[in-house]
């Protein structure tokens, strides 16, 4: 059943059309080939979604293609330590030697001794969404983690929640939206993310000539608030008490003819409005530093808009308070008359209805617990946070042997340098990654999948969340070679061999059925995928089209029918949030006298890697801790010396780099950086190493969703050594 797209290649120029999977805007590219090299990369402007953008990254997407680092056919680890070799191993010899461990692993001690952690590439990958999963189910351990804990969690959960699905995620109208307030996110740099917008600096440029307005709040004047209509500085953790207090004034302070009013189908505003009512803009003003003159007017704006929407992402959800805040943003979109509404917070309309068919489920919460700290779960996850603790503590369901699948929790999670010290600890270690990197060098065998351009690609996840209805199907550029595996083969291979070297047997009628699906291509699953939908799109007019297919602007008006919810009934009062509303009402005004660590992230960066491609690392470095110029002068610390910062659970040292782009209070690291470890740098980086923010933020600061609180973390700076 494979309908894998076989791929000539030639010695003269040819155009092909291809795809950028390295962020959440699946910008079309056009490239230019010769045989089996990537001589040209543009975007594409016949792609109905991206419009012929591209940014720095869809150019560096050939080098990941080149990369002399990249691996290609299995490793295993040979040595311990700084001192540990590679040697290449055939893929046989690979599949058996994970599938021999885990099984020797999972019989010894149980299916909750084997972890997997799913890091970031795995919702860009089509192989890994729809072979990936049921090599996850047919683990059976209640030990996993992924990158989810530390980005997105409070908004699936609040979906969830909500309106009955974790990924029924409103999406900003922004194409013709005329009032968009955007909180602790940074489209300029991400490309927008839980909202797909390639494109963004033509998008706002288009928002502005219509006569609409930004307005961003952020502890930063990031690139998206540097060509905001307004940007408002809001001290890390307490956007929460920002967005209660515009709840405040819309419910208790709002004249009778601008008072709220929701649909039929929604349930719990006279709950809302009892939650709120002590969130006065003044006591906003008093945590947050935001007056309250200017909370009032932004609430007025938003219900005086012909259409306006309210934006958060990572600057929030990976905070202390991330699942009130989204909360928050979704009741401001209700009461303000804007959910389902055109320029308002809509529901996109996929040819393959990821949310309607049940291909993703619905999400639950705490079904179960980790062992050692009580945490939990979150749509079948554990909070990453607790990874490291699983690993290093004795007894019934303790970690013993972890498989990660193209990520570094080393670096992206937190406490990175205590989860790295107890990597080695484990009985076995495999990874699925095309690079040798600061987690997966303790692996003992790695296996690498062929890259974006060699395989072909839907995305399942991401046109779910896009500002504009489109689909596209994007045949592989180059074919595979004779000894390369795609991660959904991979994905195969491992849960074959090892379920089949279980003592628990698999009734033989579901081992069929899981054999069947399996090998089954994910081309041909997406073709059988679009079949069952109503949109008309089949994958005989993608391969025809192969730029996209434009569907449409997002629609209006499909609430309550589309709700996920049992009834069709809109929870706007969640008994989790109501709780954790309460906790908030009751926690102590946050002491404005210590310095507060948040991230960032660069065009030029994906995460923790790609900093060894010369086209994004050239120029000024991006590694140093940014610092509001007062606050240096305070500490008596020089413009580009070298400090150490430090925080409960460690510190760092790196140079500081004056900057009126922070608030005051307010200190920054880059995510991804830190590649040297044990003083080895993991690639050839052709950039600084840097350090890893990870390094300090607190695995004991989560989010009531079990998300880490990465950003707001307590800190102090001081000149070092």
């Amino acid at each position: 059943m494979s309908t894998e797209t076989p791929v000539q290649t030639s010695t003269q120029d040819e155009k092909r059309i291809g795809v950028c999977n390295l962020c959440e805007a699946i910008c079309g590219l056009e490239l230019t080939v010769r045989g089996r090299e990537v001589v040209g990369v543009r975007g594409n402007p016949a792609d109905p979604l991206s419009r012929g953008h591209i940014c720095p990254k869809g150019v560096a997407i050939a080098d990941v293609y080149a990369d002399p680092d990249r691996l290609r056919r299995p490793v295993r680890r040979v040595g311990e330590g700084s001192g540990a070799t590679w040697e290449e191993i055939g893929w046989d010899e690979a599949f058996d030697l994970v599938a021999d461990n885990f099984a020797r692993v999972i019989e010894a001690h149980g299916d909750d001794a084997l972890g997997v952690y799913l890091g970031n590439p795995n919702a860009h990958s089509l192989g890994s969404m729809t072979h990936g999963t049921a090599m996850f189910k047919s683990f059976r351990t209640k030990n996993r983690y992924s990158a989810t804990s530390v980005d997105q969690l409070p908004h699936q959960l609040v979906a969830h929640l909500m309106f009955g699905h974790q990924l029924f995620l409103p999406i900003p109208d922004i194409d013709r939206t005329s009032w968009f307030l955007v909180i602790g996110a940074n489209p300029m740099a991400s490309n927008g993310s839980l909202m797909t917008v390639p494109d963004f600096p033509q998008r706002a440029r288009d928002l502005r000539a219509r006569g609409g307005r930004m307005v961003v709040l952020d502890p930063r004047r990031t690139e998206t608030a540097k060509i905001a209509d307004e940007h408002h500085f809001v001290r890390p953790g307490t956007d929460a008490w920002v967005l209660l207090a515009m709840l405040h004034v819309l419910t208790a302070e709002a004249s009778p003819d601008a008072a709220p009013r929701v649909a039929s189908y929604v349930d719990g505003l006279g709950a809302v409005v009892e939650l709120v009512a002590d969130f006065t803009p003044e006591r906003a003003e008093a945590v947050s530093g935001l007056a309250a003159t200017e909370i009032r007017r932004l609430a007025g704006e938003l219900m005086a808009a012909d259409a306006g929407v309210v934006y958060s992402r990572i600057g929030v959800s990976a905070g202390p308070w991330g699942s009130v805040c989204q909360w928050a943003v979704n009741c401001l979109n209700i009461l303000s008359g804007n959910l389902d509404r055109v320029g308002g917070a809509m529901f996109t309309s996929p040819a393959i209805d990821a949310v309607g068919t049940g291909l993703i489920g619905r999400g639950h919460h705490d079904a179960w617990r980790s062992r050692v700290r009580g945490l939990p779960e979150t749509a079948g996850e554990l909070p990453v946070s607790a990874l490291r603790e699983e690993i290093e503590t004795p007894g019934e369901g303790q970690v013993r042997a972890l498989l990660t699948v193209a990520g570094n929790p080393v670096l992206s999670t937190p406490d990175g340098s205590r989860l790295d010290g107890v990597l080695g600890d484990l009985d076995f270690m495999a990874a699925v990654d095309i690079y040798v990197n600061e987690t997966t060098r303790h692996a003992d065998v790695i296996l690498p999948p062929t890259t974006a351009l060699e395989r072909d690609h839907y995305d399942l996840v991401f046109h779910l969340l896009a500002v504009r209805n489109t689909a596209r199907f994007t045949p592989a550029v180059f074919a595979k070679e004779s000894d390369q595996r795609h991660d959904w083969e991979i994905f195969r291979e491992i849960t074959l061999r090892t379920t089949a070297r279980l003592s628990r047997k698999v009734p033989l009628k579901k081992r069929l059925v899981q054999r069947a699906r399996l090998t089954a291509s994910p081309t041909f699953l997406v073709g059988q995928l679009l079949r069952r939908g109503s949109s008309g799109v089949t994958l005989k007019k993608l391969r025809a089209r192969p730029a996209g297919i434009d569907l449409g602007p997002l629609r209006g008006g499909q609430l309550p029918e589309r709700l996920p919810a049992k009834g069709k009934r809109l929870d706007l009062a969640p008994d989790l949030v109501v709780k954790d509303v309460a906790r908030l009402a009751a926690t102590p005004v946050p002491a404005g006298d210590e310095l507060l660590l948040i991230g960032r992230r660069h065009k030029q960066d994906c995460n923790s890697w790609m900093h060894n491609s010369e086209r994004l690392t050239r120029g000024r470095p991006r590694h140093q801790l940014l610092m509001n110029p007062a606050d240096l002068a305070d500490r008596d610390i020089t413009d580009g010396a070298r400090v150490r910062v430090t925080s409960r659970i460690g510190s760092v040292e790196v140079e500081v780099a004056a900057s009126d782009d922070l608030m005051p209070g307010v200190v920054s690291l880059p995510h991804g950086y830190g590649h040297a470890r044990d003083g080895v740098l993991m690639t050839r980086s052709r950039g600084v190493a840097g350090v890893s923010i990870n390094d300090l933020t607190d695995p004991e600061l989560l989010d009531v969703s079990g998300n880490a609180a990465l950003n707001g973390v307590p800190v102090a700076v001081t000149p070092a050594g």
